[in-house]
């Protein structure tokens, strides 16, 4: 990717300047270090600290990524809606869910990209909004030795499209976020629970999923078989607190509500 930073920076350069119509002035590229025009929306401001017990940033590295993200919404304007860097120095492009398999298949197969593995898949789950998961996708590129992370938005209905056929590692990935938070990956070979069993009922990563769950599982002993019930708990353990069941569990014996006998004085 640093060899080939010079060509994103030109590119993103000329498909930018055609759609948004800036001026000459604003255009104009960062010359030297620190030398960052204010309003340019193709330079990042360096981040420096004065204190010495701060990890330092890669600026230089900072504004190659940032300029590797303009090349992207600039190949694909359709589907790229945001691209932001992190405080930790990471890239993230914010896309249209239509376009989330085609923005990961560009990011896979071509040239200035690269990205040939999947490092990590998961979601988040916001209820107040209107698409409540967020999914991201963390890609590497082994050739530039680069991340970057790719998010997207759903909903409780609407699938997405699975990336199985460009990472066949993914396949696992997309079974935990199916299973955690009951998100739909269309054209997934084997879209099946993996950490919980096959019989549970809801998701139990979604924020509305309550904390004793449905169901509950025994082993009966006169059926020799485990045994699937709805959850029944006692008033009792319904009172969560933030310790142990051995420290609080003493306030529910016989006369916990009487008062504390008073103090004597030694004589």
């Amino acid at each position: 990717m640093n060899r080939l930073a010079p060509l994103f920076f030109q590119v993103s350069k000329t498909l930018f300047k055609r759609r948004i119509h800036l001026n000459n002035r604003i255009l104009n590229k960062c010359e030297g270090e620190g030398d960052v025009q204010i309003g340019n929306p193709f330079c990042l401001k360096p981040i420096e600290y004065e204190a010495r017990t701060l990890r330092k940033h890669d600026n230089d590295r900072r504004q190659r990524l940032y300029e590797f993200g303009l090349y992207v919404a600039a190949c694909m304007p359709k589907y790229v809606q945001k691209i932001q860097m992190q405080h930790t120095d990471e890239l993230e492009i914010l896309i249209a869910p239509e376009g989330f398999h085609p923005v990961l298949s560009f990011l896979k197969l071509h040239h200035n990209a690269c990205f040939s593995t999947v490092s990590a898949a998961t979601a988040i789950d916001v209820p107040s909004r209107e698409f409540r998961f967020e999914v991201a996708y963390t890609v590497r590129s082994l050739r530039f030795a680069e991340f970057v992370r790719v998010k997207t938005y759903t909903d409780e209905l609407t699938p997405l499209e699975s990336a199985y056929s460009l990472w066949h590692g993914v396949n696992w990935f997309e079974r935990e976020i199916y299973d955690m938070f009951g998100i739909i990956f269309i054209n997934h070979p084997d879209l099946r629970r993996i950490l919980t069993d096959y019989g549970f009922q809801g998701h139990p990563l979604r924020k509305d999923f309550p904390l004793t769950g449905y169901i509950e599982v025994r082993y009966d002993d006169e059926l020799k078989k485990l045994v699937y019930e709805p959850v029944e708990y006692a008033q009792e353990f319904r009172k969560y607190q933030l310790e142990s069941p051995w420290n609080y569990m003493k306030n529910f014996h016989e006369g916990y509500n009487d008062e504390k006998p008073a103090k004597q004085k030694n004589k």
